[in-house]
């Protein structure tokens, strides 16, 4: 297995961004998502000074995270803003995915060991990193949607926080079917599928560059429609459903970058899986200090938001606020 690309931060404690970006990825930062360096620093203390003014926010204030949101939001200051606000909401309106997230857990550990969710170590052939999600793993029948989905997302935050092309480049994911019950299709409610879409489009700062879908069964396009009707039309261009054609896949994602369980050549996902998990472990304590932060519905100025406001349903997911 090729190393994994580490263009890590250079600042993983917090502080001062140091920039760690190919003179490539400097380019396309300029290009596509109107990064000026010589105002970087003046739009990160306006942002930082924002939530310091916010009082329904406790958000973490490093550059990096700060960064990360302006160029998720091409550095428009007033989108910046509603993504962070929404990203933290949407933390704190789930915390069925978003709390308990210590990797000793011995009930998450199992889940992160199944390997749902795995970044793999190249591009797709729009150059986004490429993530890998096979959600139906036999071995997974036994955790719900979201205890899945909890193990997931977890995999991708720890992604969007170590690398830093991510931010630049986006992401494009593969969506292996194979093997998904009727058990997790019938969990799959309009509900939990507005929560993913809506996480995953305004929430995240990071860019969804396509969605790829393989070994896709004949009662698919039932639970797809679904997805479907919660997509910006941006995303729906951006979706392949490649069924069981991996030949069809190759011409999204080439095989270099795909494991060699997909005919590719960048590893087996037993050595994937050990490469995120060994991650996993060495940044236990970030993931065990993201849990302080979030909102508080009963601070914020005007109305509260509700998971009905969100998810369009109330009741069903716990609303919580940060002390």
């Amino acid at each position: 297995m090729k190393a994994q690309a580490s263009s890590c931060r250079g600042t993983m404690g917090g502080g001062e961004y140091v920039c760690t970006l190919s003179e490539e990825l400097q380019q396309r930062a300029k290009e596509e998502i109107n990064e000026d360096p010589e105002r970087r620093a003046q739009d990160i203390e306006h942002i930082r000074d924002w939530l310091k003014h916010q009082p329904h926010i406790k958000a973490r204030t490093d550059d990096w995270t700060i960064l990360r949101f302006l160029r998720g939001c091409k550095f428009s200051l007033e989108r910046t803003k509603e993504k962070l606000d929404m990203y933290y909401t949407c933390k704190t309106l789930c915390p069925e995915w978003y709390k308990n997230r210590d990797p000793q857990d011995k009930k998450l550990r199992s889940i992160l060991e199944l390997g749902a969710l795995l970044p793999l170590n190249g591009s797709s052939v729009r150059g986004a990193r490429t993530v890998l999600a096979r959600m139906g793993l036999p071995q997974a029948v036994v955790y719900n949607m979201d205890e899945l989905t909890q193990g997931s997302q977890l995999m991708l935050e720890l992604l969007m926080e170590e690398d830093e092309a991510v931010s630049i480049t986006g992401i494009e994911i593969i969506i292996d079917i194979e093997g998904m019950t009727f058990t997790h299709v019938a969990q799959m409610t309009p509900v939990f599928i507005k929560k993913a879409m809506t996480m995953l489009q305004e929430g995240y700062p990071v860019r969804p560059k396509g969605l790829n879908y393989i070994n896709t069964p004949a009662a698919f396009d039932t639970v797809f429609n679904i997805f479907k009707s919660f997509m910006k039309e941006k995303m729906k261009r951006r979706v392949h459903i490649h069924g069981s054609d991996l030949e069809s896949l190759y011409k999204e994602v080439p095989k270099e970058v795909l494991p060699v369980e997909y005919g590719g050549t960048n590893g087996t996902i037993e050595e994937i899986k050990k490469y995120w998990l060994d991650r996993v472990d060495a940044r236990r304590d970030w993931l065990l200090d993201d849990e302080n932060y979030g909102v508080d519905e009963s601070k914020r100025p005007g109305k509260a938001k509700t998971s009905a406001d969100l998810f369009g349903i109330e009741g069903s997911f716990r609303k919580l606020t940060v002390d």
